[in-house]
């Protein structure tokens, strides 16, 4: 019986300690509202508004490897900007290039306003997702 007692007393004891560790405010906190990520591979045909709008960002000097532009509503009304491109490079240099270019034409060209912030992710040439991102402030 004092074997069953000191048993007992050792896991309660145990999971008093291990509860208290569990607090509010134990739990990551996030600025940003909860933003389900979107697919991580599409279609690699691009919509007809989508091809309308990466056929205008081209006249305008935009890169001709884009081939598909969505505008689209995200959490809270930030705008989701999705992207298909033919150029299978998707590292971070060549990335950084097509946002800013792709919402500089955005912005000045279509009046979309990033004060918010936005959201985009790329697709290349076989539909697999190449970069996410996040950018609200």
């Amino acid at each position: 019986m004092k074997r069953i007692a000191h048993v007992a007393a050792v896991v309660c004891v145990g999971s008093v300690t291990l509860l208290s560790g569990c607090t509010a405010d134990s739990v990551p906190r996030t600025d940003h509202p909860s933003f389900t990520p979107g697919p991580t591979a599409t279609s690699t045909v691009a919509p007809d508004a989508a091809v309308q709008l990466a056929k205008r960002y081209h006249q305008s000097g935009g890169a001709n490897d884009v081939y598909g532009i969505k505008r689209d509503s995200g959490p809270a009304g930030v705008p989701l900007l999705i992207v298909w491109t033919h150029n299978p490079d998707g590292d971070a240099e060549t990335f950084d290039e097509l946002k800013g270019s792709i919402t500089g034409f955005l912005e000045h060209e279509e009046g979309l306003s990033l004060k918010q912030g936005y959201l985009m992710d790329v697709f290349g040439p076989d539909g697999a997702l190449q970069q996410r991102l996040d950018a609200r402030p």
